[in-house]
């Protein structure tokens, strides 16, 4: 067996992923240029798991460095590509920074692994290829155009990239379109640590309650829902994380139906801002200091999915309530700040 390249593999998503990996029995590499993350999550993951994953610190948009990193590690068969911009809110702001980062790291991915003839390929995509969709829940049918956002944009342009060369190359690519992804390893070792303000709901609703921020900001309770509240499909992120193994294992014994294939990942159930605060203060008895303020650009109404096909075809399903998604997050959150 080969390795597995991660990108991004200290990020949120991606650590909690390469735990996963590694515990299936896969040898993992990374490549992540510490944009929004650090390196001592490596560290995490070796007391989780008792396997320190090779690191390399590096941009992917810088094509030769990743030429050289391939010729150092020859014996990757497969990729994992988390690397990439994914602040919704930023992206409205700085659009060039999201395509240039976001694109260019992909393509440079692919250019080196149809050279090296690496053939698995696994993608992370997002629910915001969606945009604002017309009927709910969306599904793997539902169509994505009109993205509220550039970053949505990067995914569903992304997306499209891989299709393509899926079609021309020896290459077979399962792209994950997440909704959102919270909570904590069961560890407690391993969480969302964004760096600077947080642009999602759940960090900013725990470091509130720990007291790094004066206040919880709720973007607009004037939307078309049933509490007036943004509507979105929470996800645990070790219910995630298990997908990509799922996923890549698919890729590896030649399951794939298609040289591209799409799947959902979420509960199929959606959850108000409001639902969010509210069970966060239920789950974990902090009472959170709030203010309603106008809309955020970019943001969407409502979105949750129908993750049916991902039952289906990978065998997959989130396992884990919204309740035990909080309080991984504000034990991690606890954790991290030395709270008692």
């Amino acid at each position: 067996m080969g390795k597995i390249l991660v990108t991004g593999g200290t990020g949120y998503i991606g650590s909690h992923t390469t735990v996963e990996l590694i515990q299936a029995g896969f040898k993992v590499v990374i490549v992540d240029n510490l944009f929004n993350s650090v390196i001592e999550t490596l560290d995490g993951i070796k007391e989780i798991t008792g396997v320190k994953p090779d690191f390399e610190k590096f941009d992917l948009c810088d094509y030769d460095r990743l030429k050289e990193f391939f010729k150092k590690y020859p014996d990757i068969d497969s990729i994992v590509h988390f690397a990439a911009h994914k602040a919704v809110g930023e992206s409205v702001r700085d659009p060039l920074k999201y395509y240039h980062n976001n694109l260019v790291s992909l393509i440079n991915l692919l250019k080196i692994a149809t050279k090296k003839n690496i053939k698995n390929f696994v993608f992370s995509s997002s629910c915001t290829v969606y945009g604002e969709p017309e009927e709910l829940p969306v599904t793997e049918e539902t169509p994505t155009k009109g993205q509220a956002s550039p970053y949505g944009n990067t995914k569903s342009i992304s997306e499209e990239i891989l299709r393509d060369v899926a079609k021309t190359h020896d290459i077979n690519v399962i792209s994950l379109r997440y909704f959102n992804p919270v909570g904590a390893h069961d560890s407690i070792l391993i969480g969302e640590l964004p760096l600077g303000k947080p642009e999602n709901l759940v960090p900013y609703i725990t470091q509130t309650a720990a007291g790094i921020r004066k206040e919880l900001k709720i973007f607009g309770n004037d939307y078309d829902t049933p509490d007036g509240y943004n509507i979105r499909d929470y996800i645990h992120i070790v219910d995630l994380a298990k997908a990509h193994v799922v996923a890549l294992k698919r890729l590896l014994e030649k399951k794939n139906k298609l040289e591209f294939e799409i799947y959902n990942l979420g509960t199929g159930k959606g959850s108000s801002t409001m639902e969010v605060v509210k069970t966060f203060e239920k789950a974990t008895g902090q009472k959170l200091n709030y203010r309603i303020v106008g809309r955020r650009p970019g943001d969407v109404v409502a979105v949750y999915t129908d993750a049916s096909l991902a039952e289906e075809e990978l065998g997959w399903k989130a396992q884990r309530t919204l309740e035990d998604m909080l309080k991984s997050a504000w034990e991690w959150e606890k954790k991290y700040r030395n709270i008692q």
